[in-house]
């Protein structure tokens, strides 16, 4: 295989991960795996462990040692999807919003933050008029975990928990959050956000491992 870059992105084999397997934005720094091959691969080389929707997560509970090893190594994880196994660190059950209006898929800022600066909240609510593509649910918070978005009932659909492991993990109850790269949306932002803020924290785990302190 090719040198390993920064990002392990694991490969459903699903048609909607298609197009990040094909988008050049990413071929210089994300190598892609089949996930079945995630048993014996070795995630050494790698920084960031990135899982989306639609994956095995039977397989993915099979080889939860393993994850938690990564990010035990002071390294990030991104997941967007609903978990329904206890395979994440922290992670808890999806649980599905109940829905009475489309308003009730509105997404709310719970705390400025790189990832979505910039970003409008209607642009993540709504795409061509209609809501609900950005998340429809949540996942129960472990303790400490950092809210970054919610919906209007206060249910926390975007986390950072920083306490579970020694790394660090980001929760979206949705999809990809690196698919949102396309211009004429302000949600074309998050992508490159997203990818920035990765390798800062990554860079800020390590210094906390040399003694330094987290900022």
């Amino acid at each position: 295989m090719n040198q390993p870059t920064y990002f392990l992105m694991l490969d459903s084999g699903c048609c909607f991960g298609e197009p990040r397997l094909k988008d050049p934005n990413y071929q210089d720094f994300f190598t892609f795996i089949d996930v079945y091959d995630l048993p014996e691969h070795d995630l050494s080389p790698y920084k960031c462990l990135v899982i989306t929707g639609l994956i095995d997560q039977e397989l993915l509970y099979r080889q939860k040692d393993k994850i938690r090893r990564f990010l035990d190594e002071k390294k990030v994880l991104v997941f967007s999807g609903n978990l329904f196994l206890p395979w994440l660190p922290g992670g808890s059950r999806f649980v599905p919003k109940q829905i009475r209006s489309h308003a009730d898929y509105e997404v709310r800022i719970a705390k400025e933050h790189p990832i979505f600066a910039g970003v409008e909240t209607y642009d993540m609510t709504y795409n061509k008029g209609v809501a609900g593509f950005f998340a429809r649910g949540h996942h129960p918070l472990p303790e400490g975990a950092e809210v970054l978005l919610t919906l209007p009932g206060g249910e926390p659909i975007t986390y950072i928990d920083r306490t579970s492991t020694k790394g660090t993990i980001l929760v979206h109850a949705g999809n990809d959050l690196f698919g949102y790269n396309h211009p004429g949306k302000s949600t074309g932002r998050i992508a490159v956000q997203l990818t920035k803020w990765v390798r800062d924290e990554y860079r800020q785990l390590q210094q906390l491992q040399e003694g330094g302190a987290y900022v």
